[in-house]
């Protein structure tokens, strides 16, 4: 994720968001996330970067992407 560009397919961010959305306690790591979401690395790890930026996803520090108000409630 170092050389940052943005996803330019709201279609596809709006699916990743979907994804957490419909599944609150959803927590992936990239490798599981790419599976899921059948994207090949550099774009999913783009997107997940994105999403971690935007406030919408959280990395926590056993390597998991969950939403960011996840337990906040």
């Amino acid at each position: 994720m170092d050389d940052y560009q943005p996803v330019t397919d709201e279609a596809l961010r709006a699916r990743v968001r979907a994804e957490f959305l419909e599944m609150p306690g959803l927590n992936l790591t990239a490798r599981q996330a790419r599976r899921l979401l059948g994207l090949e690395a550099p774009t999913c790890d783009t997107l997940l970067g994105e999403l971690v930026q935007t406030g919408f996803l959280r990395y926590t520090p056993d390597g998991r992407f969950i939403r960011a108000d996840a337990g906040m409630r």
